[in-house]
């Protein structure tokens, strides 16, 4: 039987095709055309060829050297105004500390002026009152060596105070005659003054005492 050409034609040209299609299988990568080749490209073809470009060398940006300078000088300034008002509180504490030591000084002082003045006073009063007990002794001594009758005369006419101060000092067996003689008005008042002086002076009675 006879082959005919227009059929073996078609076996070969689907042959080649086939074999196209097997070496487009093996090789995906596609063909970056030459620039003979054409002056359109694909999308993909042209994605590629971004990728291969090398990449735009980009300057680093400058920094703002005066801003990042300007806060330790800031930092600065502040802590040169705390040292001035550091330095100015120390100045017026010191200044205080100061006075306060001159006051206290000048109180110690005073004090010791008071100190040598209370000294003085209670020697004064020491001898002021030695010397009172010492005239009170002489006045008891004196009205005791007297006549009870004649005692009595001279105390109705003596200072009350005297007279109790007399009175209330000698001895309870000497001091009966002289009050018994003496003015009925003026002994009450006197055993009154005597009795109360004990007390203290908020339950002293003292009030319409009649001397006379």
């Amino acid at each position: 039987m006879a082959i005919r050409p227009f059929p073996m034609m078609l076996l070969a040209l689907g042959g080649v095709g086939v074999a196209k299609l097997a070496v487009s299988l093996i090789d995906p990568a596609p063909a970056v055309p030459s620039a003979g080749e054409g002056l359109f490209l694909t999308p993909a073809i042209a994605a590629t060829a971004k990728e291969e470009e090398p990449a735009e060398e980009t300057e680093p940006a400058e920094t703002d050297l005066p801003q990042a300078c300007a806060m330790p000088e800031e930092m600065l300034q502040i802590i040169a105004r705390e040292r001035e008002f550091l330095e100015e509180q120390k100045v017026q504490i010191a200044r205080r500390e100061a006075e306060v030591a001159l006051a206290a000084e000048k109180l110690q002082l005073e004090q010791g002026r008071l100190d040598e003045l209370k000294t003085a006073l209670d020697t004064l009063f020491a001898k002021v009152e030695a010397a009172q007990t010492d005239d009170v002794r002489r006045l008891v001594a004196l009205y005791s060596n007297m006549k009870p009758k004649d005692a009595a005369a001279i105390m109705n006419d003596l200072d009350i105070e005297v007279s109790v101060m007399v009175l209330g000092t000698m001895p309870e067996r000497t001091a009966a005659p002289i009050l018994a003689g003496l003015n009925p008005v003026r002994a009450r008042a006197i055993s009154k003054i005597i009795l109360e002086r004990s007390k203290l002076p908020g339950d002293q009675r003292l009030n319409n005492l009649r001397l006379q």
